[in-house]
């Protein structure tokens, strides 16, 4: 299985911690390897699926929390929850896709999210961000930046995304922070997904089925 360079996206919504930790590890690929970022809304993903996110089932929830928090501090990395969460990330999506979805834009709503620990969940909130970044708040409701969160969203279900983080190498899905290295593997040694067991366990058949 042979991976394009030009073929590596990274799918993300703000409302995720564990994307956040990612993201400085898909800044430094970067460096050597084009990556385009696809800020997507996790929830509608969740919708199309038919599935609850981890925050949004009891015992999962405090789980995460935690084990996030014990990730950030292992990695050195300074990590505030926002004042509610899972918020409404709609805002900073659409702020993000109207500053051109680059890597400052990126920065600038992580920080401001994960770092800072500030609300992110609508216009007013995100105000000192958006003029960090230039971006005036009709930009926010400009139908063009509706459409292409939209067409985002779409496109990562149609590659087969079922969650966030979720790096892409070709066809090949990377789910979550904590797979970061496998996909690191994965594009310097294209052979690997390609090994017997691997290919055996992906065909796996299903032993059994609920509901």
């Amino acid at each position: 299985m042979a991976f394009a360079k030009r073929s590596l996206r990274w799918y993300f919504d703000f409302i995720s911690p564990f994307a956040f930790l990612q993201w400085p590890k898909v800044r430094a690929l970067m460096a050597t390897d084009p990556v385009a970022p696809v800020p997507i809304l996790f929830g509608a993903v969740l919708d199309a699926i038919g599935q609850k996110g981890p925050a949004e089932i009891p015992g999962k929830r405090e789980f995460t929390y935690r084990h996030v928090l014990w990730r950030a501090r292992r990695q050195g990395v300074t990590l505030r929850f926002p004042p509610a969460h899972p918020f409404n990330p709609l805002a900073a999506l659409r702020l993000c896709i109207a500053a051109g979805a680059t890597p400052e834009a990126i920065d600038a709503l992580f920080d401001w999210i994960w770092v800072q620990g500030l609300a992110g969940d609508s216009v007013e909130a995100l105000a000192p961000v958006m003029a960090r970044l230039g971006i005036a708040a009709e930009a926010l409701a400009d139908a063009r930046v509706k459409a292409a969160l939209r067409d985002n969203t779409a496109s990562a279900l149609a590659a087969g995304v079922f969650g966030v983080p979720t790096l892409a190498i070709g066809e090949a899905l990377f789910w979550g922070e904590d797979a970061h290295e496998f996909a690191l593997a994965a594009l310097r040694d294209p052979a690997l997904l390609d090994e017997a067991e691997m290919r055996r366990v992906a065909a796996l058949p299903e032993g059994a089925r609920r509901g």
